[in-house]
């Protein structure tokens, strides 16, 4: 993957995983070399496709697939991890 323009930069974002998995992640990284945050990452990038096609409703989903994705217009009760408002400096 090759670096991102400016307008595109990556997010961080704060998840809480069981951990187990975190330990699993941590490893993965000390024997291979890389960062915990390389393989996360990758998960995250090859499972989304997967997601999207059981979770988003046909007409999205041909949206997102043509290259279009749309801006989220469901507003949750409680503060989620990528609402930016949710975190203090």
């Amino acid at each position: 993957m090759g670096r991102k323009k400016s307008a595109e930069k990556l997010k961080v974002v704060a998840v809480r995983i069981d951990p187990v998995i975190e330990r699993r992640i941590r490893f993965l990284g000390e024997t291979t070399g890389r960062k915990p945050s390389f393989f996360l990452q990758q998960l995250i990038e090859g499972g989304i496709s997967a997601l999207e096609e059981v979770w988003l409703p046909p007409a999205q989903l041909a949206q997102v697939r043509a290259g279009t994705v749309p801006e989220p217009t469901v507003s949750h009760a409680a503060p989620d991890l990528f609402d930016e408002t949710t975190f203090v400096n």
